[in-house]
């Protein structure tokens, strides 16, 4: 996905985890969000944001498709 590019996760549970990922030799966390049932965060890579890691139930839209995360 290219920089600029915007990707949307819902959340299909409450408590369900995204975790921002800094670019460079050593990857850190750098931000987090959590979200309840159906709240719906827009994401975007930057230049600070590389990764972006989601944790729980999760429904997610980008230009590429939609994916379905059901851990």
């Amino acid at each position: 996905m290219a920089q600029g590019d915007y990707f949307i996760v819902k959340a299909l549970e409450n408590g369900v985890q995204v975790i921002g990922l800094t670019r460079g030799t050593n990857t850190k966390f750098h931000h987090s969000e959590k979200l309840d049932e159906n709240e719906i965060l827009v994401v975007q890579f930057t230049e600070h944001t590389s990764a972006i890691k989601i944790k729980g139930k999760a429904m997610i839209e980008s230009s590429v498709g939609q994916m379905r995360n059901d851990q």
